[in-house]
């Protein structure tokens, strides 16, 4: 399994970016997919998730109305748009694969793979 995330970079505060995740060796529909970051000195936290229809989506308050998760399934790739970026949102972002729908979403215990992770740097 592999997933390749891509899409980071650096960016003025208020800026965009829109982050991708591509998936192979496993079977992306059946893989409800999140996103994750973890800044310097800072425990990985949860970011969003999207469940493997496309029909549910999830947030952490912190990016909420400002992010937005989506995926095709076609092409086995999740994306994030990041919108009015902060300086604060600056971390490597990493994508991430979950297969029970029991496990918590917003955990990285829950996830079963992970990508290598693309950094982000908002510059303000």
């Amino acid at each position: 399994v592999q997933l390749q995330a891509s899409g980071g970079g650096l960016v003025q505060a208020g800026g965009s970016l829109r982050l991708s995740c591509a998936a192979s060796g496993l079977t992306f529909s059946d893989y409800d997919m999140g996103w994750f970051r973890q800044a310097p000195g800072k425990e990985r936290e949860f970011v969003a998730a999207i469940s493997w229809s496309g029909y549910s989506t999830y947030y952490a308050d912190s990016v909420k109305g400002r992010f937005t998760i989506s995926r095709d399934n076609a092409k086995k790739t999740v994306y994030l748009q990041m919108n009015s970026l902060k300086a604060e949102d600056t971390a490597v972002y990493y994508c991430a694969a979950r297969s029970s729908p029991r496990s918590l979403r917003v955990a990285p215990l829950g996830y079963d793979y992970w990508g290598q992770g693309t950094e982000v740097t908002v510059s303000s």
